[in-house]
């Protein structure tokens, strides 16, 4: 079977690196806020290019900090996409705040900045793009929306760690920028974890004392806040496999780039654009596939070949939130046609060629 990813495989071919760091903290015992934690913060800080980095327990409660974080309580409206995983609007009404569900462009996945100017209202006080598969629309126009409007901007950068708009990391071009460690993603540990990312040093005390039950310093508890921290063994895997981001990331826009190739001749396929000013990460590799969709999602598993549909329902076509107004036609259309294929940094050479050539076979038949 020719998997989606390998988490197993991965752990072999890191292993030498990943044992001695989990070691070292056992042999510490210090699994809650050890050092291990601060130096991934600085180490990714680094990375990013961005000031501060404070790390949480998962990418969903990085995404209800940086709410907190801006203030935003009920009655505020929080923009969304409306093609986009389930977290992104459980925080918002978690917090009794209203999600304003808008479309997204058909080619990119993103959020359509023409849609966000028509959604904006009085009681509108953040925006959040969902960087959607690795790749990212026109944030220039959102940012330059947000401003005019006096919107706050928070990145769910969960899918597109190492993505770039226009040379910059994506995740630190708002105010600030969230992303997950849950093991599918690019940048992953062995359960969950998340951060946040911010250039502003206020909010950054502000975010550091909310994932931290509220509190600035021990007992003294200055906020509301949560109990949101990633563990230190978590922080030791997450270095090791900093070191090796790049490569993988590379390695993901290799097979993109020999996927976009291959097929961009199959005339039922639309391949995944990306903004001009994007370099992807290829978080996913999503086709967009009118009608046939399931029927080659059957074909390819009766071959072994796993795939995944991100996501099968717009976000308020699931139970909980559908008291929510949505007309996004292209979101609907979205959530019918998408099919994810194999893009992870320890696909092999062959493994690419058979899932390239089955899928001919299936257009050819």
């Amino acid at each position: 079977m020719i998997r989606m990813i390998n988490l197993a495989a991965e752990y072999q071919l890191l292993k030498d690196e990943l044992d001695p760091a989990i070691q070292q903290v056992l042999e510490k015992g210090n699994y809650i806020q050890g050092e291990e934690v601060k130096i991934f913060e600085q180490q990714l800080a680094s990375y990013l290019q961005v000031k501060h980095v404070i790390s949480c327990a998962n990418g969903t409660d990085a995404l209800q900090i940086a709410l907190m974080a801006l203030g935003i309580t009920s009655g505020d409206e929080v923009i969304i996409p409306a093609f986009a995983y389930i977290s992104v609007i459980e925080v918002i009404c978690l917090l009794g705040a209203k999600p304003v569900l808008v479309d997204v462009n058909l080619d990119t996945f993103q959020i359509d900045e023409n849609e966000i100017k028509l959604a904006i209202t009085s009681k509108t006080k953040a925006i959040i793009p969902v960087h959607l598969f690795g790749q990212c629309g026109n944030l220039e126009a959102v940012l330059s929306i947000a401003k005019a409007h006096q919107i706050f901007v928070i990145e769910d950068n969960a899918q597109a760690l190492g993505a770039k708009y226009q040379h910059q990391f994506l995740g630190t071009l708002g105010d600030i920028g969230c992303t997950s460690f849950f093991p599918t993603k690019n940048l992953a540990c062995f359960g969950d974890g998340g951060a946040l990312f911010t250039n502003d040093d206020l909010l950054a005390e502000k975010i550091r004392a909310i994932a931290n039950h509220g509190q600035k310093e021990k007992y003294n508890h200055v906020m509301l806040g949560l109990n949101s921290r990633l563990d230190t063994l978590q922080a030791s895997v997450l270095s090791v496999k900093l070191c090796h981001l790049n490569q993988n990331l590379i390695k993901r826009r290799e097979i993109a780039a020999q996927y976009l190739n291959a097929l961009k001749n199959i005339k039922d396929i639309t391949l995944p654009e990306s903004d001009a000013n994007c370099v992807a990460s290829w978080n996913q590799f999503t086709l967009k596939i009118k009608n046939k969709r399931d029927a080659l999602r059957q074909y390819l598993k009766e071959n072994g070949i796993e795939t995944m549909v991100y996501y099968p329902k717009v976000l308020n076509q699931q139970m909980a939130y559908t008291n929510f107004d949505n007309s996004c036609k292209n979101s609907i259309v979205l959530s019918l046609e998408v099919l994810s294929l194999p893009v992870h940094q320890l696909l092999k050479e062959d493994e690419i060629l058979i899932i390239i050539k089955h899928i001919k076979t299936f257009f050819k038949s």
